[in-house]
């Protein structure tokens, strides 16, 4: 198969959309579905994706809507991505979570039909409370929250349709990040908070606890594994991480670096402070991802490193608060 009809659920996301450019590049015919698709890409600051990705209405929570767009878009393959994704707020919702992760999904391959090839998007929260680190695709999982049950059942649905002869992949993406992802996620509040001191609309930080450790990378990156992991000749299950740990602090020095700016005051008092409504308690074994089966199968080799993820959302946050 060369040119490809392509259904991206969650296109005006983050994942959504760098995949979204990364298949349209490749010559792909792309659709995308939303929940109010009128406006969506301009609301979401894509405004370079519309006109070139049609859009469907999609809500994860009505499955007619789910089977007429599937059934509309007609596609090749599908990458189911659309979900709730912060997991402070799925969690503090569990059956609405289900709902829409697990039924979502199941909607989405009964749509589908046998010939489509699918991917499901699961998370790093799937192995939650693990007693390794790293983690690899055969770890034992456990989740801690309704996010990580719902991603599980998931990541066993994918392993159930490719037993009974589908193509089915399961994702297990760790945190990814980017200038696409919004404020309310740690590495984003992190690299705008320390943009706004920069140019002098603030002065410190708060954050939680700068000794929690993740395994951190682009999500550009992610998505080149996700269409290698699609358009493998077999469906399996694969980690996406970079396979290294870093923490908090780390992230916050880099982006005080890359902004040019001094953690100090000239005080010398530490503009960073520990805010407890974002405090968390660090895992024993914290969420780091195994990524050999990604690199030895598929070839996938992530190309941006921490250093640079993190100078790049800085960047892009500053030149946003001088656009404003």
């Amino acid at each position: 198969m060369s040119r490809r009809r392509v259904l991206i659920t969650g296109v005006t996301g983050q994942d959504g959309s760098y995949l979204a450019e990364r298949l349209l590049a490749g010559d792909d015919e792309v659709l995308g579905a939303a929940r109010e698709p009128d406006g969506a890409f301009e609301r979401a600051g894509l405004e370079q994706l519309a006109g070139r990705v049609p859009l469907l209405r999609m809500d994860l929570l009505d499955v007619d809507s789910i089977r007429r767009a599937v059934a509309e878009a007609a596609p090749d393959e599908i990458y189911h991505l659309a979900a709730p994704t912060f997991v402070p707020d799925a969690a503090s919702r569990p059956a609405q979570t289900q709902a829409a992760i697990v039924g979502g999904s199941e909607a989405v391959l009964a749509a589908a039909g046998p010939d489509v090839h699918v991917l499901l998007a699961a998370s790093s929260e799937v192995f939650g409370a693990c007693e390794q680190t790293p983690q690899s695709e055969l770890t034992p999982m456990r989740p801690r929250n309704a996010y990580g049950e719902a991603k599980l059942a998931v990541h066993r649905m994918a392993a159930r349709e490719r037993a009974r002869g589908r193509f089915v992949v399961s994702a297990i993406t760790y945190n990814h990040e980017s200038p696409r992802r919004p404020p309310r996620f740690v590495t984003s509040s992190i690299t705008q908070g320390v943009a706004a001191i920069a140019v002098g609309r603030a002065e410190r930080l708060g954050v939680g606890n700068q000794d929690a450790t993740r395994d951190w990378s682009h999500a550009r990156d992610i998505v080149v594994g996700m269409v290698l992991a699609l358009r493998h000749r077999a469906p399996d299950d694969y980690v996406f991480a970079s396979g290294a740990g870093h923490t908090v602090g780390q992230l916050i020095d880099l982006a005080f670096a890359a902004a040019g700016v001094e953690r100090r005051l000239p005080s010398g008092e530490d503009r960073v402070f520990t805010e407890e409504r974002y405090w968390r308690p660090a895992e024993e074994h914290p969420l780091i991802g195994d990524p050999s089966r990604a690199r030895s199968v598929l070839g996938w080799e992530p190309r941006v490193s921490f250093e640079q993820l993190v100078a790049e959302m800085v960047g892009a946050d500053l030149e946003r608060l001088a656009a404003a």
